[in-house]
């Protein structure tokens, strides 16, 4: 029997550390993007580490680096 995505991530675990790993650049290049939001967050609490942030901003506006030692997602199988 297959597992469901959700099943999957919900074996899942994160310690949050209280500093993101992730950045945004430059606020205001976002703003010009999405006008009818007043700021643009990313929340790094449920990542889970792939990077797909980065792609998905098409202005590259994202830094993203791996959670200090002891902290992010934690993956378990099965």
């Amino acid at each position: 029997m297959s597992m469901k995505v959700e099943d999957k991530l919900f074996l899942d675990r994160f310690r949050v550390d209280e500093e993101s790993h992730l950045r945004i650049l430059d606020g205001s290049l976002c703003l010009k993007e999405c006008p009818e939001k007043d700021r643009i967050a990313v929340a790094y609490e449920g990542c889970l580490e792939c990077g797909s942030c980065r792609i998905g901003c098409p202005h590259l506006n994202i830094e993203w680096r791996f959670p200090r030692g002891g902290h992010g997602i934690s993956h378990k199988f099965g």
